[in-house]
């Protein structure tokens, strides 16, 4: 899945979007940049996913 997620604004926000999207059971991330996040999972673990960025402080959305 290829998420856009708002609020990042530096490489310290990369990292712990890279560890927030790690700590979900069965996601494993593909890369992080700057405003989005490609995600190796199970479509039934997006909105784990998302809910993990949000309860981090970020807005995560799918996108195409």
């Amino acid at each position: 899945m290829k998420l856009a997620i708002d609020g990042m604004h530096c490489q310290k926000c990369v990292e712990r979007v890279r560890k927030t999207i790690e700590g979900v059971d069965g996601a494993r991330v593909e890369s992080v940049e700057v405003g989005s996040a490609r995600v190796a999972a199970d479509a039934s673990k997006t909105p784990q996913v998302i809910a993990a960025l949000r309860d981090a402080g970020y807005a995560a959305r799918e996108s195409q």
